[in-house]
Formats: structure tokens, sequence, C-alpha cells
């Protein structure tokens, strides 16, 4: 099964897909250090540096799978908001792809705010776009009224390719990724293949986690934290746990804990250490203030973000018990986006950071891609 990946990053994606069974025959990818990345975990010669305008769809043959992540900052709650008016919006070479390509298959990943109400419209427009991709714009239209045309479209006049698409708003936290991250995944089955698509469930719960930790104590005893130095129960944190003792009873709850910092990095050696790890390197400056708080070391880390010192919540810091705070480091950073330790991210901490916050959580996308595979590998 043969994937082409657009708007591919540093390829957490495309990694994940591959361990779950696929091969890619290209990257397209803008960034010169995200295309680096590439080159050093993948074929180097099927990666295409440059704008997805310039890249010959029609030199590929028989692609299964297009996958990819379109540019979010046109609609991710830190950007201007400016969803079809953003010259960044690329959701329409996506569409182009899955036109000229008709692949039995694609998924796409993009920010939370897709789903923003003033969003609707057109996110609306994306879906029917990726639904009938030959139900092409008339030169005198603009996407409003083509949406208008798309909503009305007559089932039995419509004869051209059709996929069956859907969406749904995911945390990386329920399937095992040590982060509390939301992006909104829309994978697309091409209809005659008579298939239907359901997103993989849930394996872990943030109940199951409140568990270990505050009912039965396997979580601090998996990791040999002594009873004086776990965190005490007290105010609404107590309630919690007393209200999640009721509703289970005798009975844990089903599912896995979510994964912490602790969980991820249990192995890695201080970064300060004389360890040899290329880039764990410790980096000084990291401070806290308000709003600006880092990531519990005892808890999922908050959504790891596109950015270096500046990012709004301090998610790229980690905050231990005792109330000091440091930066995550790169091979920090890729763990817990479950990148594979060998994982080669190329470029200087910030670019780095950059690139592993913008990528698609490797062992979410390997659950997608297996329940994918199982789908349509016949």
């Amino acid at each position: 099964m043969k994937t082409l990946e657009i708007f591919s990053g540093a390829g957490g994606l495309a990694k994940g897909l591959e361990l779950s069974g696929f091969k890619h025959a290209a990257f397209v990818e803008f960034n010169k250090h995200a295309c680096d990345s590439l080159a050093e975990n993948f074929d180097p010669e099927r990666v295409f540096f440059g704008d997805i305008k310039n890249f010959d769809l029609d030199s590929l043959e028989q692609i299964d799978v297009v996958a990819g992540g379109p540019p979010c900052q046109p609609f991710s709650l830190g950007g201007k908001h400016q969803a079809n008016q953003d010259s960044r919006d690329m959701f329409p070479y996506a569409i182009r792809a899955i036109e000229r390509l008709a692949p039995k298959a694609f998924v796409f990943e993009n920010v939370k705010g897709l789903l923003r109400q003033s969003f609707a419209d057109y996110f609306d427009y994306i879906i029917l776009r990726l639904s009938y991709p030959d139900f092409a714009m008339a030169d005198s239209s603009n996407w409003e009224q083509h949406l208008h045309e798309l909503r009305h479209i007559s089932q039995s006049a419509y004869t051209q390719k059709k996929y069956a698409v859907t969406f749904k708003l995911m945390n990386a936290a329920d399937y095992g990724v040590p982060q509390t991250r939301e992006r909104v995944v829309i994978v697309g089955i091409r209809t005659d293949l008579g298939v239907s698509w359901t997103f993989p469930p849930a394996t872990h719960s943030e109940d199951r986690l409140l568990w270990d930790m505050y009912i039965t104590g396997a979580y601090w005893e998996r990791h040999n934290i002594p009873t004086a130095l776990r965190p005490v129960l007290k105010g609404a944190l107590k309630d919690k746990i007393t209200r999640l003792s009721n509703r289970y009873g005798l009975f844990e709850p089903e599912l896995l804990p979510w994964q912490t910092i602790r969980d991820a990095l249990y192995d890695v050696p201080d970064p300060t250490s004389n360890h040899g790890i290329i880039d764990h390197i410790f980096r000084a400056g990291a401070r806290t203030y308000s709003g600006h708080t880092g990531s519990h070391f005892d808890w999922p880390s908050k959504t790891i973000k596109a950015g270096g010192h500046g990012v709004p919540g301090g998610e790229n810091m980690i905050r231990f018990n005792d109330g000091s705070v440091r930066y995550f480091t790169a091979f920090e950073a890729k763990r817990i986006q479950t990148f594979p330790d060998d994982f080669v991210i190329k470029g200087a901490w910030g670019e780095a950071m950059r690139q592993i916050g913008n990528a698609v959580p490797v062992l979410l996308a390997e659950k997608i891609g297996a329940e994918l595979a199982n789908k349509i590998v016949r």
C-alpha cells in the first residue's frame, strides 16, 4: 500500500503509517529543515522540497492513501482566524491531490480550531469537497456559491468518485501518548470499496491514571516513589477521587492509565549528565509566571507546541514536584510525541521543537494507520 505524504513536516504521521505497514511513494514539504529531517529518516530521493503547487502529481502511480497535515495557522486558536482568506490555507491543494490521484483513502490532521463555530461553513465546505472531489467549482463561482451547490448535489446525477468522509476530535492521551493533545482527524474512504470507517477506540483514560495514583497507589509503586513524597489529596482533587471511587466501586476502570511525562522519560538520563545523546542538551533560562507554568512531571504533557521559549502556557517546559522547571530537550520532546529515539530531527533546538510540535504523534498515527490498513488492504 503506497502513500503520498503532503505537508509532511518532520514525518510523525508518515512514521506512524510506516509502522502500520504503509510504504511512502513521495513526501511534499515546503520547510527546508523539515525536508532535511525527512531525508534522514526516509528515502531522501522521495522527498520533494518545495511548494505543493509545483509538485507533479502525475509523476506518481497507484497511490492508495494521501495523508498529511495542511497548515493549521488559518484555523489555530493562536492564529489570525482567517480560514479560507488566509494564503496559508492549503486544503484546496489537498483536495486537488484527491481529485487527481483517486486514492482508496485519505487521512488529514489539523488543529482543534478547525471546529470553531465561526469556521463552520468553511469546514462543511472542506468535508463536502473531499466527499465529491470531482464536483469542481465553476469559473464564475466563489466558495460560498460552490458550498450551496455541494449541499444540494443530486446523488443520482453525480456519478464520479465519492468518498465517505468522517472526522473526530481526538485526544492523543486517550491512545497512549503522554500528552493531552487534541487534534481533528479527517478520514475518507472511496465509496466503491464498500467498507465503512470507524475511528480506533480509546485505549487509555484519565480515570485509570487517577485510580492508580490515589486509590491503589500503583503508579507511585511502579516508579518507586515513597509515600512521603507522594502528593497529598486535598480540596477539589480529594472530592474528585471520592466521586471516582464511588463510580467504580470495587471494579477498576477498564482502560489503561494515561501516560505521564515520568512514564515517558523513566529511563532518560539528566540532560546535564555525561550521557552521549546528541539531541538531549540542557537549555537554561526556563522560568514560570502567570499562565506560563509548564507541564507537570506526573501528568501527561500539555500539547507540545511549534515554538521554543515563547509558547503561551509554558508547554515546552517540565514542571517538577518541587516547583522547579526546565525546558524539554529535543530528545525528551520526541519521546512525548512518541517518535522512536533514533528518529533524527534536524536543526537547532528552537527549529527542532517547531518540527516536533507540528508533528502528529507517531503512536496515534500508527493506530489510525493500523485501522485503515485493516479496512482497505484487500
